[in-house]
Parts: C-alpha cells; sequence; structure tokens
C-alpha cells in the first residue's frame, strides 16, 4: 500500500513535516531529505519520519551545546550564562546584631572619655541640631552603630538616606542625616559616631564593588571577606560586608572548623584533621581544609571536608585543580583565597569556584568621609 506522491501532494507534505521549534527547520530539511519526491502514504509513518528529524536535530544541538562547554572548560572560562543580576533584596540587617552591641558603643564611649571633657563644658548644654554630611562617595553602612552612639547620649538622629545607598558627591558633600540634643553630648558622640560610620562604610563600598566586578562577568558565586577583622570591630566590619551585598565568612572560630597548614602539620595529615573535628563538630558544622595544591585538595576531599580552599593558587593553575576537584568530588564546594583583591578577582572566577574571599575587605580598606557639624550661629565672626 506504499505509493509515490503525486506532484500536487508534495508542499502539503513538505509543510507538514516542517517544525517550528527549531528556528533553521529549513536548512535542516535540505540537510536531511525533507525535500525529497517520494513519502508514506499513511499520517503514522508520516508522523514517525518527523519525529525521527526532530530527535536528530535536538541531538545535533546537545552535541554542539557540548563541544563549546568543554572547550570553554578546556580554557579556563567562565561557562555560566551571563545574566543581569537580580534585583537586590531589601534586608535589614541591623535585625542580626547581637543584643549586646550597645555596651559594645558604650564601652568606645567610655575610651573615649575616661575623664573629664573641657572642650564640653564651654559648648554648653543649649539643645541644637547638627547636620551629618557626607563629603567622599561610598555605600552608607553603620547607622546602626551610629545612632547607638547618640541615643546612649540623650540625643536623637533623623535619617534622610537608606543604609546600603551609593552616595555620589562629585556635585558636592551629601546631606545624609541630622542630631538633635545638647551641643555638649552632640561632640561628646561625635567622633565615636563618625568613626564607626566612615569605616563601616569603606567595608560596605569594598563589598560592592567586589560583587558588582563578579556579576558583570556573570559569575553568581559568594564573594566573601575573612576572619582579618580588627580586634573589637569585628561584629562593625561583619555587619558592613552584609550591607555590602557580600559575605561574611565565618564569623569567628566557633561558627565553622577551619583547618589550615598548621593544624594539619599538628594532626600529622589532612585526612587525621579532619577526621578529628568530624568527631567534635558532629553534623551541625561545616568542615573547610585550606589546600596548597591539587593533591591535598583531593585529599580533604575524600577525608569529608565540605569545602576546600585552594590557598595561593595563580589564576590559571587555580582554574585547573578546581575544575578537576568539582570532577572528583561535585558536592564539594571551593573557595579561591589568597593574595586576591578588586583588580584580581575576576581572573580566579570559573564556575567550578563557588566562594573567593579577600581578607583586603575588612583589612586596609578606605574610609569614606563623613563631618557633623553644628549649625553656625548668625553673627559668628569665627571662619573656622
Amino acid at each position: 500500500q506504499i505509493a509515490e506522491c503525486t506532484s500536487h501532494e508534495q508542499p502539503r507534505v513538505a509543510q507538514s513535516s516542517v517544525l517550528s521549534p527549531l528556528s533553521h527547520s529549513k536548512a535542516t530539511a535540505n540537510r536531511f531529505g525533507r525535500g525529497t519526491h517520494q513519502c508514506h502514504s499513511t499520517r503514522g509513518q508520516q508522523s514517525d519520519s518527523a519525529m525521527t528529524l526532530l530527535d536528530h536535530a535536538r541531538a545535533q544541538e546537545r552535541g554542539a551545546a557540548q563541544e563549546a562547554h568543554e572547550k570553554d572548560a578546556k580554557q579556563g572560562l567562565l561557562i555560566t550564562e551571563k545574566r543581569p543580576a537580580p534585583a537586590p533584596t531589601q534586608v535589614a540587617f541591623a535585625a542580626a546584631l547581637p543584643p549586646f552591641y550597645r555596651d559594645t558603643v558604650a564601652a568606645w564611649l567610655r575610651d573615649d572619655c575616661p575623664s573629664l571633657d573641657v572642650g564640653g563644658l564651654v559648648v554648653g548644654d543649649a539643645e541644637t541640631t547638627a547636620t551629618l554630611w557626607c563629603k567622599s562617595s561610598g555605600v552608607l553602612a553603620g547607622k546602626p552603630f551610629f545612632d547607638a552612639t547618640f541615643e546612649e547620649l540623650g540625643c536623637r538622629v533623623a535619617w534622610s538616606v537608606d543604609e546600603g545607598t551609593l552616595l555620589d558627591v562629585s556635585k558636592g558633600k551629601v546631606a545624609v542625616a541630622t542630631v538633635t540634643g545638647p551641643a555638649r553630648r552632640l561632640l561628646l558622640g561625635e567622633r565615636t559616631a563618625l568613626n564607626t560610620l566612615s569605616r563601616a562604610s569603606g567595608v560596605a563600598s569594598a563589598a560592592r564593588k567586589c560583587v558588582e566586578v563578579a556579576r558583570a562577568i556573570g559569575w553568581q558565586g559568594h564573594v566573601a571577606g575573612t576572619r582579618k577583622t580588627t580586634p573589637g570591630f569585628r561584629v562593625v566590619e561583619k555587619y558592613a560586608l552584609l550591607v555590602g551585598g557580600a559575605a561574611t565568612h565565618r564569623l569567628d572560630l566557633s561558627q565553622m572548623v577551619m583547618l589550615k597548614d598548621n593544624h594539619v602539620w599538628q594532626a600529622g595529615s589532612i585526612t587525621r584533621a579532619v577526621q578529628a573535628a568530624k568527631k567534635a563538630a558532629g553534623f551541625s558544622a561545616k568542615i573547610e581544609v585550606e589546600a596548597r595544591d591539587l593533591e591535598e585538595a583531593l585529599e580533604a576531599a575524600r577525608a569529608g571536608a565540605d569545602i576546600v580552599m585552594l590557598d595561593n593558587f595563580t589564576p590559571s593553575s587555580l582554574k585547573a585543580a578546581a575544575r578537576s576537584l568539582k570532577a572528583a568530588h561535585p558536592s564539594v564546594l571551593v573557595e579561591a583565597s589568597g593574595g586576591i583583591t578588586l583588580e584580581t578577582m575576576a581572573q580566579y572566577l570559573s564556575a567550578d569556584v563557588d566562594v573567593v574571599s579577600q581578607g583586603a575587605l575588612t583589612q586596609g580598606y578606605a574610609c569614606v568621609d563623613f563631618s557633623l557639624k553644628l549649625p553656625k550661629p548668625a553673627g559668628a565672626t569665627c571662619n573656622v
């Protein structure tokens, strides 16, 4: 019951074979002989033929995509699709601060004024309102600590800018807030509040720049700080990392187990160090191991490490090691660290790297310049 199609039936059969999901259907049809003048007389056989062509075309597309994927991997390039960063979720990170941070602020004030405040005697207790000015561009961070400083002194703060806002002073300084209270108390809290705000904003600004570099090239992993924080000031710097869009990394020694070279040397091997840590950490704490080469990284993963830090690698050797480590242990997180800066960070990023950490985010960062100014009285002759 197989017969040749008549010439006036050929266009109809050819049209029914065209598959709209394929953007290159005409070229595919010609390549695989859809334009032939012979066809099966039954509809079932026509459908089987069309599905065979569709499967073949899809297989070709998958093959081409796999070849491109492998080519990029060999060259150490990013193989994730570049896409715009999602709109940032507004999170009030201040709600995560420990309740005793106010005690820390009070201690800062006691440190700054352990005895007499003669300057405060000069200005007196008349109520006045001072203006907080931003004089260098950066991300505003540290409002909870600024507020706590003046609340401790009985003053009131009114903000005109939200936490996390990028302040642009290219056209001149920007008024950020006002502080109202006795003049003596405004000046008593001035330097402590400004020191905290300028440093927190500096950390947030550095973090924001690094995150933007990562997202600009399509990398969606975590940009993180380290435990290289200022003693006594850690909570501020870790908080500022969050405001800037970065990850804090572990907050302290108790939050996550990190086994570095000193731990491994004392334990005798990476495997022994991980096994001992697991007995104490149980299931509730992750274990990270610092590795200086691929061999150490693989040993750490085999021993049960949750995260492997590739430390002080060159960009090319780090990408190659991360690729090999992920191929052998897909569930292990890979962290790139060691001497990475804003200028070099992009060179270390690939689809096999989950975290990139920088000590520079909380060590040696540039501060944002703020000043707090009381109003100049009418008729005052001082030009300072």
